[in-house]
């Protein structure tokens, strides 16, 4: 019975709360969309084997591993961009673009009267051309200093598309999103999730898959990317959580965080078996979820974990001939 105290002793406390890592968004995966069975390479130790009695002495508790979806995430951070600079750029783009189509329609009349009773003078024509030329060059203008604000990438910088209608009009934000450099596993994320700093697990998320790669600023460290976000609340200049995702939604099963224990160096949990043993399985804590770990292999739905009791079978095991104090 001291045996048993003393190995309680040792492990008591190893319950995990938080292992830093890779962060991602969960769900429940459908049933056609079942892992694989559990992969024979993950590491495995045989634990105790306990009967019915004895399972209720230490108190152990199974939950059965449930189906479970991960979608792996980067997370950065954004800021909603002011609208002004975009609609004054517009603005002159719409101008210099009206400009050159009038003075290209009066230099084309002009060279149609060339040789005619009413033809103009040369020093017209002339003119004419060199208010076309002006203008040519003020629509360029115009179209380089739009880029400059939206990227070379922005899906269109025609002032009749509507997303740019209504992003000049405040409509639809320009939000700049920011992750650090190294941590983004494609050059460009497919979707960024974006969240308010407050808003929780279980606050609003705006989901947005038009990204293009924003202007470079030297005041600001990271890779940062362009996205729309078409939300009334939010205000320009406010600060949002930013998630950036690359990768394919990966099945598996949640370990909750109540069936974690260390030892030896690495975390594991216990699996029951039909003929009343336990196994110990390797756990890869790299992606915590919010009531646990999400695991691809090693553990497969409907396995029985032990979610209660887990360090007190670890003691068992430790010491096999540990009685449970009655």
């Amino acid at each position: 019975m001291k045996a048993f105290h003393r190995a309680t002793l040792l492990v008591s406390g190893l319950l995990l709360l938080s292992v830093s890592g890779c962060e991602g968004k969960f769900g429940a995966a459908d049933d056609d969309d079942k892992p694989a069975a559990a992969s024979k390479t993950v590491e495995e130790e045989n634990g105790p084997k306990l009967d019915a009695e004895q399972r209720e002495k230490l108190g152990i508790v199974t939950t059965a591993a449930a189906n479970a979806s991960f979608l792996a995430e980067t997370p950065g951070f954004g800021v909603v961009l002011s609208h002004e600079p975009i609609a004054v750029a517009s603005a002159e783009l719409s101008n210099a673009q009206l400009a050159l189509r009038q003075s290209q329609a009066a230099l084309a009349r002009a060279k149609q009267l060339s040789g005619t009773p009413g033809a103009l003078p040369t020093e017209t024509i002339e003119a004419v051309e060199r208010q076309a030329a002006t203008d040519a060059a003020a629509l360029t203008l115009a179209e380089h200093r739009l880029t400059a604000l939206l990227g070379q990438g922005a899906p269109s910088k025609a002032p009749g598309q509507a997303w740019l209608t209504e992003l000049a009009g405040g409509q639809v934000k320009l939000v700049r999103v920011t992750f650090a450099l190294g941590t983004l596993p494609a050059a460009l994320p497919k979707h960024v999730r974006l969240t308010r700093l407050d808003s929780g697990a279980t606050g609003r998320n705006w989901v947005s898959d038009a990204i293009w790669d924003a202007p470079a600023d030297t005041t600001i460290p990271g890779r940062s990317f362009f996205t729309l976000l078409r939300a009334a609340d939010v205000s320009e200049g406010e600060r949002l959580q930013a998630w950036a995702s690359s990768s394919a939604t990966v099945k598996g099963i949640v370990v909750p965080a109540t069936a974690v224990i260390q030892y030896n160096s690495a975390y594991w949990c216990y699996v029951a078996k039909p003929d009343g043993s336990f196994s110990r399985a390797l756990l890869d804590t790299s992606r915590p979820a919010p009531s646990g770990y999400f695991v691809s292999e090693g553990i497969a739905p409907g396995d029985e974990v032990v979610s209660t009791g887990a360090g007190l079978l670890l003691a068992r095991e430790i010491n096999p001939s540990a009685e449970a104090d009655e």
